[in-house]
């Protein structure tokens, strides 16, 4: 019988909290901001294609970091560095502080792209409620503490290293594929979640708009290799998930 050995010490513990108190203070800063600090359009005498410059620049630096903790090359080399319990919580820390980065140093944008008014703007509000609930309830199903790196300090069954290398492997055990919820619709309700908030708002400044068309853009671009590295570490079962749910992020559609 694998014997799982002591748990988590104190140090581990404060890292693994402290990154999912980041996870949830950078959220909300984000919401704040783009609620708040993006409606607010820049004066027209800047330069507005420099500014769209430095805001997918900076854009970039974040997507870079999700794509590139999606290989699991790095993924092993991480949890080499730390332990695989910590190995998603340092995807935790760097992500929620890349999130506060794009907030505060997003170059605003002259002009309104659109501005809804009357019962137009209540409209809008279906939209968004519903986006509202795919994130929820998708991020509940999926578990959200697994999502912030606490639930790996608990979970002590792992593979042993390869001989000769370097690399820590992941946790052992097959991966269930729910089709409950919103994961019976579309395979990424989380991401159609998002494209739905971010574009439902009344009044979209352009400041919103290139936030809006920068992140939702990169959400299609990465889908794709996503599903092309989960295939490649759950192999079948997501295979099978796949032919349940055939759609992406757009019922029906793609």
């Amino acid at each position: 019988m694998h014997d799982p050995g002591p748990g988590p010490t104190l140090a581990p513990r404060v890292f693994a909290w402290g990154g999912a108190a980041a996870f949830a203070v950078s959220l909300a800063y984000f919401l704040y901001t783009y609620i708040v600090t993006f409606s607010e359009t820049a004066s027209p005498s800047n330069a507005p294609w420099r500014a769209v410059a430095m805001d997918v620049g900076l854009f970039g630096l974040f997507a870079a970091h999700h794509s590139a903790f999606a290989r699991t090359r790095l993924r092993h080399w991480v949890a080499g560095l730390v332990s695989p319990d910590l190995e998603r919580s340092v995807f935790v820390w760097v992500a929620s502080l890349l999130l506060f980065a794009v907030c505060v140093l997003w170059v605003p944008l002259p002009g309104v792209a659109w501005e809804m008014t009357g019962a137009w703007r209540w409209i809008m509000g279906v939209p968004l409620l519903i986006g509202i609930w795919l994130t929820l309830r998708s991020a509940g199903i999926i578990d959200v503490w697994e999502l912030a790196g606490i639930r790996q300090l608990s979970t002590a069954d792992y593979r042993l290293p390869t001989p000769g290398r370097s690399q820590v492997p992941m946790p052992r055990g097959a991966t269930e594929f729910k089709t409950s919820g919103p994961y019976g619709l579309v395979r990424h309700p989380i991401y159609l979640g998002w494209i739905l908030v971010v574009f439902s708002v009344p009044t979209m400044t352009m400041t919103r708009l290139v936030f809006a068309v920068v992140s939702c853009l990169y959400l299609v671009v990465a889908i794709p290799f996503e599903e092309r590295t989960i295939i490649a570490t759950a192999g079948d079962g997501y295979r099978d998930y796949m032919r349940r749910v055939r759609s992406r992020l757009v019922p029906g559609v793609w």
